[in-house]
């Protein structure tokens, strides 16, 4: 039987966590579990086949970390072999009854994707490619990949698994204890994009015990109309004489994870800490449950990397700002590669309340395929708002969903075939939610009656590539009253009609019906009015328009979506600052609240205006007072949003890459002359792993707020380390781990850390660490992220400074 017919009647079980066991069997501090696969195959197949035996219907192969990055070509394939292998002789040597696959496991390449870190999307594609072309000519089953915690990565690893296998693709997101990924997703945002690429199930690994992800599974269950698995820790872990061990043992949870297999997951095991005893205790607490269905949620929505936006909940706004059409300046800015001032309209028009940006930098003058895929990714390092990828062009249209991180709106398909035949295969495969114009080989009716017809021969279509309803939002096209007294009247029909009798969402451009006539605004803010109350769910419109928002804020006030009045109170106050015009071809900001224009960009992430800034404010002012009185007090603000979660770590790192600028820019002026006299940092990941994204924000932040930072890299010894802590009689020293197998070897680093260097304070993070465990290995501080790091670093600089 094939594992998705077998999953829509069965629970399925998954195995539990791999690295404890092979410690447990020798493994040493630093050595590679997956070379195990060749050096060890009986103990890896000994573990295999426990999990078989314990219940477990899917085992993951012993290759968390095999990839491109780490090994050899001819040696990761030796690997993934043997790996599979491996599985495929545990499934013949185990005598349980249930069905049994193996599953390709995949695990984070360790480096942080562009413009965060240095690894190019495409790159990261084509190292998972490498991995999963083996898994596929070796024979797994499916394809595992699991404790992504980021969801570009997540994308890139999904996107290799699909266009270069044709197996089914199971993915697990790691989540923090405020319920969102490292780099912000929500688990809405995950189910939209993974949903919307044909991931075949999706759900929850690692991070936590099954009792603290509850509220993360429900999110799930809210969302997703696929299967939800769930493979959590067994607790928190810490050290008892010398063993890491974990605080949830068996029965409590098997106990916990069936209360979510009641609730609706569908496919469960365990992660970090869990044994085959864990996973016979789940099979037996749960294997009686009657599976509830997975059922389509019928949920319209986009994401970006931070969040969903949910359509029907309330009219959703599109801001229209990043489109050449009527505005001289924004087609001088495309032709200049004025990137700043692009991202400048979407900070902009986010700060005046829209909820997706629109983005059309369509010129016969440019290259649009470049120039959109740079808008995209540009665009997202400065705004977490989902984008509407506006184009005509089907390969720049492709050029930029496969780079959005997130899934977009698609602006746009009609009813003509050769639109639909262009538009539907790309949103199949990157997900997305599809703009469909009511208008066909014939143009644009002029009756609702017309436009709805060709809104069900759309629908009709879509089904034809498995896309959904729910994943088309109808545009009914609004026509100018200039030239047909009738035509709002009609398209207020066809928004009604679609609505009613399709059941699907509308979007319209209002401000066409307002062409040719004198003021505009009334026209557009009336339309919008009526628009609304006919059910209308999006508006792509100028968010500059005082009309326009009055509109929207009454309407949300006067049919109860605006709880206690607050917006429209807050929108009703600032009314009498507002001196802009729809037309305006570069309207006022809204009044700022930053002490200055270099606090902004910096705040922003904008590092081009950051450096120019800079560069005229020392003219005029030291250089020291610059950073003493500008960077840093730009960098509190992000770096407090942060620890109050209102910030996520993209927009931490954009602003330190903004302070960077700043900072290179002063170097440069200074003659040798320190721009801080803050102490010396040692930072490595320490031997055995290879991930080294939480070092290497760690180390960027510190060195915009001053430290001297030396990093040694990763998969660096516990010798090298001390080496280089005496060497520069360095005061600080910072371990980061991510994988359960190198905790050993953090450890001993700090142990001879004491031995050789005890005056220096020693500060350890890592997902596989939490607080108790840092004190049992003897760490002065864990620090959960890397502002918590700063703070203490700056404790430790004062201090020293004062002794």
């Amino acid at each position: 039987m094939k594992i998705l017919d077998y999953i829509k009647e069965k629970l399925l079980y998954l195995d539990g966590g791999m690295g404890t066991l092979l410690q447990a069997r020798g493994l040493q501090p630093g050595e590679f579990p997956e070379r195990w696969n060749l050096t060890h195959p009986e103990v890896i197949r000994s573990i295999h086949k426990s999990y078989y035996d314990a219940g477990s219907n899917v085992v993951n192969t012993n290759t968390f970390g095999a990839n491109s990055l780490k090994f050899s070509k001819d040696e990761l394939e030796e690997i993934v072999k043997a790996a599979i292998e491996n599985a495929r002789k545990a499934i013949e040597e185990s005598s349980a009854p249930q069905p049994k696959w193996v599953a390709l496991d995949i695990g984070p390449l360790g480096k942080m994707l562009k413009p965060y870190g240095d690894l190019d999307f495409e790159d990261a594609v084509s190292v998972f490619a490498d991995t999963v072309k083996l898994g596929e000519k070796y024979g797994a089953d499916l394809i595992f990949i699991e404790t992504m915690n980021d969801s570009y990565e997540t994308k890139a690893a999904l996107l290799a698994a699909k266009e270069h296998s044709s197996l089914p693709v199971f993915v697990s997101n790691a989540y923090g204890a405020d319920g969102k990924l490292m780099t912000g997703a929500t688990p809405a945002a995950m189910v939209a994009m993974l949903e919307g690429m044909g991931a075949d199930a999706i759900g929850v690994n690692c991070s936590l015990g099954p009792k603290a992800l509850e509220g993360v599974v429900a999110e799930y269950l809210k969302y997703a109309s696929v299967p939800v698995l769930l493979k959590p820790n067994a607790g928190l872990p810490k050290v008892v004489d010398g063993r890491t061990v974990y605080d949830v043992l068996p029965d409590e949870f098997a106990s916990e994870v069936t209360a979510l297999i009641r609730n609706g997951v569908r496919i469960a095991g365990g992660c970090c800490g869990t044994t085959p005893d864990y996973i016979s205790a789940t099979v037996k607490a749960s294997s009686d449950i009657r599976p509830i269905p997975t059922e389509k949620k019928n949920v319209t929505c986009v994401s970006s990397y931070t969040h969903a936006v949910i359509f029907g909940e309330k009219p959703i706004l599109i801001g229209e700002r990043i489109n050449p059409t009527g505005k001289k300046r924004f087609k001088e800015a495309l032709k200049a590669h004025d990137i700043d001032y692009i991202l400048g309209e979407g900070i902009a028009q986010q700060e005046r309340g829209v909820h997706i940006l629109d983005v059309n930098v369509g010129l016969p003058d440019i290259d649009e395929v470049a120039m959109i895929k740079e808008a995209v990714c540009e665009l997202q390092t400065v705004t977490d708002l989902p984008l509407q990828i506006d184009t005509s062009d089907p390969v720049a249209m492709e050029a930029a969903l496969r780079r959005y991180n997130g899934k977009a709106m698609i602006n746009s398909v009609s009813g003509k075939q050769e639109s639909m035949d262009v538009v539907f295969p790309l949103a199949k495969k990157y997900g997305g939610l599809i703009v469909a114009l009511t208008l066909d080989e014939s143009g644009i009716p002029e009756t609702a009656e017309g436009r709805f017809e060709i809104a069900e021969r759309i629908l009709a279509e879509a089904e034809k590539y498995g896309i959904d309803k729910k994943d088309l939002i109808f545009d009914p096209l609004a026509m100018t009253v200039s030239s047909n007294a009738n035509a709002a009247r009609e398209t207020l029909r066809a928004v009604k009609m679609i609505k009613d009798q399709l059941g699907c969402h509308t979007s319209l451009g209002v401000s066409n019906v307002s062409f040719g006539l004198p003021a505009r605004d009334i026209i557009n803010g009336s339309f919008f009015t009526l628009a609304m109350w006919q059910g209308l769910s999006a508006a792509i419109m100028n968010p500059y328009s005082a009309e326009m928002m009055k509109a929207y804020r009454a309407y949300l006030a006067l049919n109860g979506m605006d709880e206690n009045f607050a917006e429209y109170i807050g929108f009703s106050e600032g009314l009498t600052q507002q001196t802009v015009s729809a037309s305006a071809e570069k309207p006022a900001e809204k009044k700022e609240t930053y002490a200055s224009e270099l606090q902004r960009a910096v705040i922003k992430g904008l590092k081009e205006q950051a450096a120019l800034l800079t560069e005229k404010m020392l003219a005029v002012t030291p250089s020291l007072e610059i950073v003493q009185k500008e960077i840093i007090p730009a960098l509190n603000i992000v770096g407090e949003g942060f620890e109050k979660k209102t910030t996520y770590l993209p927009q931490l790192l954009m602003s330190a890459e903004a302070a960077k600028s700043a900072f290179e820019v002063i170097k440069s002026t200074m003659s040798g002359e320190k721009s801080s006299d803050k102490c010396r940092f040692v930072i490595a990941t320490v031997k055995g792993d290879i991930h080294d994204i939480g070092k290497n924000i760690v180390k960027l932040i510190l060195e915009n707020y001053g430290f001297e930072v030396f990093d040694l890299g990763k998969d660096v010894s516990p010798e090298e380390i001390v080496e280089a802590v005496v060497r520069l009689r360095a005061p600080l020293a910072g371990l980061s781990a991510l994988m359960t197998t190198t905790v050993p070897a953090m450890e001993e680093t700090i142990k001879q850390l004491r031995e050789r260097a005890p005056w220096c304070k020693i500060v350890v993070g890592g997902a596989v660490l939490n607080k108790e465990y840092a004190d049992e290995i003897g760490a002065d501080k864990y620090a959960a992220d890397a502002m918590e790091t700063v703070r203490y670093a700056d404790q430790i600089n004062e201090s020293l400074k004062n002794s």
